[in-house]
């Protein structure tokens, strides 16, 4: 790659490829499918494969948005670099910048009220509250040490989920070799309903267990020959993960029927323990403690950044774009955001919640995905990965769609988060106008450092 085409940053670039594709599946491979299987079972019977595909080509119609994006615009801030490229206003910029950050807090916090519930219940009795704060806590120290020990300790714990996940496929081979299993199940619907209203119902809920793809995005400066190697591990980590959700939805309605898998609040142990194999039920929980964990780290890390790519467009305070001596992490924008997400854990339940993430990422999917369309106008010397037209727009309908679907509940949490971020904006852009028109310096890697 020439200079030109690999753009300075302030931000070190020590993200190969290969960490860059597991940071990408570890944050996809998440909590969620280890308790959706049972929901999706609800919509379509035994046929849980099906919608878990129709989910990931969803997924790979605004992936592919992101890939000409982050290719053309290789910049730490993502959606919110995009969408004031595209649309010329700060505060559309702003707030779309502020749906994804907001998404990511609350995600983050949700994760934590999750790692702190029963999962962690097995082992510790210790309230619930108090230990997402240690929690978040630990995770900012391993975020704020640096992108490299963050993306290695992801890379062990995505090793470890996935391998809970693998133990679910390998069990209903085992099951089905030993002619307990039933594959007829695996394309049952439930009775006197529509097989394509069903898939669409569960299409939505298994299009949970593919979000957080776009916090790749907000590492751009820190990936190496990010334009060649980019588009590569998002597509090859959407497409692994695709793959492992579509063999356990086929593993478990092997292993047991729809109506035991819908009324189970742990589908994937109670997979485990049909399967009778001599598991411990403790090593599932342990493992999915560690998916939770792996979540958060990543969430994290893509709010933080997030964070640090606005303020260094002008969009949040400049000091949140300093950074720590020598690691050469955003400290501030970690400290801020974990602050955020510390309150968050005190405001709601895990559902309410995560209802509230689902909404803001797919009002942030639409930013991109219209983004990418408009500014198609705008050449760069580069080379970058080129979509074809019809994808995003393929990718604008069916985030309508999701949109269309959300309850009234949802939206009003959502709204009051937006009203939060507008006031923001007119109160940073208030004291920016009285500091005058010259912009503050967003602190260089350089200040302080040598």
């Amino acid at each position: 790659m020439t200079d030109q085409a690999e753009p300075d940053t302030k931000l070190r670039r020590a993200v190969s490829g290969k960490l860059l594709y597991l940071f990408i599946l570890g944050d996809v491979l998440g909590a969620g499918v280890y308790a959706l299987v049972g929901e999706m079972a609800t919509e379509v019977g035994g046929a849980i494969w099906v919608p878990l595909a129709a989910a990931l080509v969803l997924a790979l119609l605004t992936a592919a948005s992101y890939a000409e994006l982050v290719t053309k615009y290789p910049r730490a801030g993502g959606s919110a670099v995009f969408a004031e490229r595209a649309f010329g206003r700060p505060v559309v910029s702003f707030l779309v910048g502020f749906c994804m950050l907001a998404a990511g807090v609350t995600s983050a916090a949700g994760l934590a009220l999750a790692f702190a519930g029963d999962y962690l219940g097995v082992f510790l009795d210790v309230p619930a509250v108090p230990a997402a704060l240690v929690f978040l806590a630990l995770v900012a120290l391993l975020n704020a040490r640096g992108i490299q020990e963050s993306l290695r300790a992801n890379m062990v714990m995505t090793l470890v989920e996935t391998s809970g996940l693998v133990l679910v496929i390998v069990l209903g081979a085992v099951v089905l070799g030993r002619g307990d299993g039933d594959l007829g199940r695996t394309v049952q619907f439930p009775d006197g309903v529509s097989a394509g209203s069903a898939v669409l119902a569960a299409a939505l809920l298994a299009y949970y267990s593919f979000v957080g793809f776009e916090t790749s995005a907000n590492v751009a400066e820190e990936v190496r020959d990010v334009r060649r190697v980019y588009p590569r591990a998002l597509f090859g980590s959407l497409l692994t993960a695709g793959v492992v959700y579509v063999l356990v939805g086929l593993a478990a309605a092997i292993v047991l029927p729809a109506e035991e898998l819908a009324g189970s609040s742990g589908p994937l142990l109670a997979v485990v323990q049909a399967a009778d194999a001599g598991i411990p039920d403790q090593l599932f929980s342990l493992i999915a403690l560690i998916a939770v964990a792996n979540g958060a780290l990543l969430t994290m890390i893509m709010a933080s950044r997030m964070a640090f790519g606005m303020a260094d467009q002008g969009l949040l305070p400049s000091a949140l774009g300093r950074v720590l001596p020598g690691r050469r992490t955003p400290w501030v924008a970690i400290a801020v955001t974990t602050a955020v997400a510390m309150a968050l854990t005190l405001t709601g339940s895990l559902a309410a919640l995560a209802n509230t993430v689902v909404l803001l990422l797919l009002l942030v999917f639409l930013s991109t995905n219209t983004a990418v369309l408009v500014l198609r106008r705008d050449r760069v010397e580069a080379d970058h990965f080129r979509t074809p037209v019809v994808l995003p727009v393929l990718a604008i309908a069916s985030c309508v769609l999701l949109l269309w679907q959300q309850e009234a509940g949802t939206w009003l949490r959502a709204g009051i988060l937006l009203a939060v971020g507008i006031l923001l904006h007119a109160g940073t852009q208030a004291v920016r106008r009285r500091r005058g028109p010259e912009r503050e310096p967003v602190a260089s890697a350089q200040d302080g450092v040598r």
